[in-house]
């Protein structure tokens, strides 16, 4: 890439995308190209052929897609399933099509089993069943995966994966029904803070409700109110989280450094120690390109949710609902594949909450 090539950047106003805009904006390329939704409905395959004849991108990362956390991966399971194939399908395709120089698709680590072992290398991809919960959402993302694969054997394209972990910091979803753990727990443990403390307006504001009884019956459906933060499940799993601006960064390096061709010389030959690939596997299969982006470090949602508690000051209790779902009980990537080529995270956890509890205030002043 050079500072002036044509980079599309699909979902560019989310968590991932809109990391990386200022990542690449940063280091001085000029030449970036973005559409809406409304302006490009990914899913349409006439919108996105037409896009791409009349942009023509000579780079394309793609960032959009359907995302959420436990609740809406079980509930909205067939949504889930077809956005995500529908908007890899159809970027995919065209840019095989018009000839793109890479492609940068971004998954997520949830593709693994669930039974996977820990921490998590790239070569575990379907060992064994997946958690059920985010089945479809998982499923979509293996598929984007394999096309990407399948487009570099079969046409010579230069597709690459890239599987991040938890991500988490400014442009993030804090809808209470749809978004991931690290965001609810922010607004959540935030608005019962505003409870306890009766800032009542900020609370209507932030809601954006008539009055202070329509908040706090809406609130009480996701346990909360001014002496207590209700948490799903037991706090015992572990999670890994990753800053969204370091995942940006490590995306650029990976588009600056990384080509389909330096996947195949390193995994088409399996290890002989690997425990992961079975013996009837040929080292002359190529499988498990994609590449992991994590910090290799986790930490239990009861600590999550203290840590978080302490940075924004709530002085209630925090309690778990043990009839609700754990989930996979824990989740941690192996980075050693993106470490060896010479990235590693910068942002500590606690940093990073502080800088996105900062932009949520400032998002909603």
């Amino acid at each position: 890439m050079n500072k002036t090539s044509k980079i599309y950047i699909a979902g560019h106003r989310g968590l991932v995308g809109s990391a990386i805009v200022k990542n690449l904006t940063s280091k001085g390329y000029t030449n970036l190209v973005y559409r809406t939704h409304k302006e490009l409905d990914l899913t349409n395959q006439k919108a996105v052929e037409e896009f791409f004849e009349a942009e023509k991108p000579e780079y394309v990362i793609l960032a959009a897609a359907k995302v959420g956390g436990i609740v809406a991966n079980n509930t909205y399971r067939a949504d889930f399933i077809y956005e995500n194939l529908a908007i890899q399908n159809n970027v995919i395709h065209q840019s095989y099509v018009h000839k793109v120089k890479k492609l940068l698709f971004l998954g997520s680590t949830c593709i693994y089993p669930k039974e996977a072992p820990q921490p998590m290398p790239e070569n575990c991809l379907l060992i064994s069943p997946l958690e059920y919960t985010n089945e479809p959402y998982a499923i979509a993302k293996i598929a984007g995966i394999k096309m990407c694969e399948s487009y570099n054997i079969q046409y010579g394209t230069n597709f690459i994966s890239v599987m991040p972990t938890n991500l988490y910091g400014p442009n993030d979803n804090f809808d209470l029904e749809k978004s991931h753990v690290l965001p609810a727990l922010i607004r959540k443990i935030h608005l019962a803070k505003l409870l306890n403390e009766k800032r009542y307006d900020e609370v209507i504001k932030d809601l954006n409700v008539s009055t202070i009884e329509e908040a706090k019956t809406y609130l009480a459906k996701f346990g909360v109110d001014e002496n207590q933060v209700e948490i799903w499940g037991t706090g015992n799993p572990r999670r890994e989280f990753l800053y969204s601006e370091d995942m940006g960064d490590a995306c650029v390096f990976l588009l600056e450094n990384r080509d389909f061709k330096d996947v195949i010389a390193n995994e088409v030959k399996q290890s002989t120690n690997d425990t992961c690939t079975p013996n009837s596997i040929s080292t002359q299969e190529i499988r498990n390109t994609h590449i992991n982006i994590g910090t290799g470090k986790d930490i239990s949602i009861k600590e999550l949710a203290q840590l978080i508690k302490e940075i924004i000051g709530f002085k209630g209790e925090l309690t778990f609902n043990t009839d609700k779902p754990d989930g996979t009980m824990v989740k941690l990537t192996d980075p050693s594949k993106l470490h060896s080529l010479g990235w590693k995270h910068k942002v500590k956890l606690e940093e990073g909450i502080k800088n996105m509890y900062e932009w949520y205030l400032e998002a909603k002043i």
